[in-house]
């Protein structure tokens, strides 16, 4: 099994944690963003989109982030995904929001500062601190996203909500999101989101 991603991307540190949760045996692939090899004819043929992460398991590909989440959990981790029709739907909704307002708020605010963009990031804060406030309010009372054990959900939001204070979103009212993030990262196996020098994100 091949994970194609680069270091500073949380949409690829997803599926490395993952890996890591899951204790499966897999190699890294890097693809040079800042070398456009994520748009070379080699790297198409795999995600036709151009975009990391992607994964190659036994000559089956996938690509997105979300989608890999689902082949790993059905695949290697089913405790990962319920499958009572409740459950599922509950990690789905969460799923949707690291596709939206987690990808339009804190990590899109990221973006413009590793990129040192113009862009103006106010709207992306405040829709950050809108789906934390959210987030803050959905544990209450609870150690778990979607579930009363960690989920892909929990997976899917992590890195972005973690990186968030590299988009000049605070965390620091947030208790409950802060203890989510540290239980986490207290899993077996959990692979940290470092970051690196390499100066592109995706």
């Amino acid at each position: 099994m091949k994970l194609y991603y680069h270091p500073i991307s949380g949409h690829a540190h997803r599926i490395h944690t993952f890996l890591g949760l899951l204790g499966v045996p897999y190699e890294l692939g890097y693809v040079d963003l800042a070398k456009a090899e994520h748009k070379s004819p080699a790297f198409l043929a795999l995600n036709p989109f151009g975009q990391i992460p992607a994964l190659e398991d036994e000559g089956v590909v996938i690509a997105d982030s979300n989608a890999i989440l689902v082949y790993l959990a059905k695949r290697y981790g089913p405790q990962w995904l319920p499958e009572d029709p409740a459950g599922a739907a509950a990690v789905q909704r969460w799923l949707s929001v690291a596709a939206g307002e987690i990808a339009y708020g804190p990590a899109a605010a990221r973006v413009v500062q590793l990129f040192g963009r113009s862009d103006d990031t106010a709207p992306m804060i405040a829709r950050a601190h809108r789906i934390l406030a959210l987030i803050e309010a959905q544990l209450e009372g609870r150690e778990w996203i979607a579930a009363a054990s960690p989920t892909i959900a929990d997976i899917a939001l992590y890195s972005y909500i973690a990186r968030a204070p590299e988009g000049n979103v605070d965390l620091a009212s947030y208790t409950k999101v802060q203890a989510w993030l540290a239980r986490t990262e207290a899993l077996p196996g959990f692979v940290p989101f470092v970051r690196t020098p390499c100066g592109l994100a995706a």
